[in-house]
């Protein structure tokens, strides 16, 4: 069915919408890092309490984004996107009223549920009504660019929001937002929902088998140190669900992800290091607001600028890292990001035990470019992994990302351990330092893969 293209107001209004939803979705990764501190002292909340807060809104949305895309394929994405800005809305609520911590995971965990279903469906509700075919590529980089503001925004945004008027502030400021968003997507009424209907079957049982792997798999980790015994039968459980996740995604028609085999290597590849870069990166950021904070005793804002040198080339390099791609190809210029984000995380390790700003900054500017030159050939060489898939091959990359972003949090919280103890800062500067080996690892393997493919 021909759908009619969007013009004029009405089409800008319902871009921005699109591309605000996307923006919150990437915000509410970073942005609560920075409230961290205060957090946990108004709620008393240790090193695992602090890093459910983050991880409790990362799980489902890495859980969760492979289903969400089918159900927009098989009922329309307009209403899926509906669907994911008022439970957004509404789980914000509930996380800026909340009285006590578990009232805060509950609605960290609806509000990524939530953000599951925005983040694929507000991309596809924007191409499809473009209309013109001409028009998506510039569309699809808006969306990009806006998610990308998110990241040096976050902390920012974070820091003068707690700073000013209390962690509270940081999940009151979505629902406004939210309010303004509903209304342009709200008015282009059901016609592009008449698309529905490409996909039959939505893999279920997988998707709740891959939750069920990914919540395991982070709740092993995070109790590891204070309940032993929960976090073996969590780790047992984890262990389980990969195991009928492998049986039930062999024979499912269609599975969450269909690879063919020539391309599973390849996008295995591109997707683990996808998965390392976030695990590292939003492992770091979640100790460093704490160490600015709880160690050195700065202010949220203060601290959200200390951030900025490591968080604003992420977007800034997009268009000159993908003219390196097409000069060098993708994975040696991952391995050149890879190995530059590796100098900057030993640099930061090294002047992170006392409050050198000066020192500091460099490093944390070096970690932001290498970061900036990775995100985009990675990206890239997951595409190039499944040319005639986008959508899959896109699927795997964030959810590689989202996953490793859930799993970072919770890793490092359980190397570092709490910011009250002593030597937090020591650990943290150990776990800094092991990110580091490991990006230089990935890149040698990048490398080595990007000479094999020429």
């Amino acid at each position: 069915m021909t759908v009619p293209t969007l013009t004029g107001p009405r089409a800008t209004a319902l871009r921005i919408a699109l591309c605000g939803g996307y923006f919150l979705v990437l915000l509410d990764v970073t942005v609560v890092n920075v409230a961290l501190p205060q957090i946990g002292s108004s709620l008393d909340a240790g090193a695992a309490g602090r890093a459910w807060v983050v991880d409790a809104y990362t799980v489902p949305l890495a859980a969760l984004l492979l289903v969400a895309g089918a159900v927009g394929d098989r009922i329309g994405h307009r209403r899926v996107v509906v669907t994911g800005f008022l439970g957004f809305g509404l789980a914000s609520v509930l996380c800026g009223a909340a009285p006590g911590l578990t009232m805060l995971a509950v609605g960290r965990l609806v509000q990524g549920a939530a953000a599951a279903l925005m983040l694929p469906g507000t991309l596809a509700l924007l191409v499809d009504t473009a209309g013109d075919e001409s028009q998506r590529p510039r569309l699809v980089g808006l969306w990009a660019a806006v998610g990308g503001s998110a990241l040096p925004a976050g902390p920012l945004l974070g820091g003068l929001l707690v700073e000013a008027a209390g962690w509270r502030a940081v999940f009151w400021l979505n629902v406004p937002v939210i309010l303004a968003a509903l209304v342009p997507v709200l008015g282009i009424a059901q016609r592009y929902d008449d698309r529905a209907g490409t996909r039959t079957h939505v893999d279920w049982r997988g998707g709740a088998l891959l939750a069920v792997l990914v919540g395991s798999a982070v709740t092993a980790i995070l109790e590891v140190r204070s309940r032993p015994i929960a976090s073996a039968c969590a780790a047992a459980v984890a262990l389980l669900a990969f195991l009928l996740l492998r049986v039930v995604e062999r024979r499912a028609d269609p599975p969450l992800l269909e690879v063919p085999t020539a391309a599973r290597r390849p996008l295995l590849a591109a997707s683990g290091v996808a998965g390392l870069m976030n695990l590292c990166t939003i492992g770091s950021l979640f100790l460093l607001t704490q160490v600015f904070q709880d160690v050195h005793r700065t202010g949220p804002l203060t601290a959200g600028l200390v951030m900025l040198p490591a968080m604003v080339p992420l977007p800034l390099l997009g268009a000159p890292a993908g003219r390196l791609v097409q000069r060098f190809g993708s994975w040696r210029t991952a391995a050149a990001g890879l190995g530059v984000a590796a100098v900057g995380l030993v640099g930061m390790a090294a002047s992170i035990k006392q409050p050198v700003y000066p020192a500091l900054l460099p490093a944390l500017t070096l970690w932001g470019i290498g970061l900036g030159v990775l995100t985009p050939a990675i990206v890239t060489a997951a595409l190039d992994a499944l040319p005639g898939a986008p959508g899959v091959a896109s699927g795997a990359s964030n959810t590689a990302r989202q996953t490793g972003g859930a799993l970072g949090v919770a890793i490092f919280s359980a190397l570092a351990g709490g910011s009250a103890a002593a030597g937090f800062s020591g650990r943290t500067a150990a776990v800094l330092v092991g990110s580091a080996l490991a990006f230089v690892l990935a890149g040698a393997g990048a490398l080595a893969r990007g000479r094999r493919s020429g």
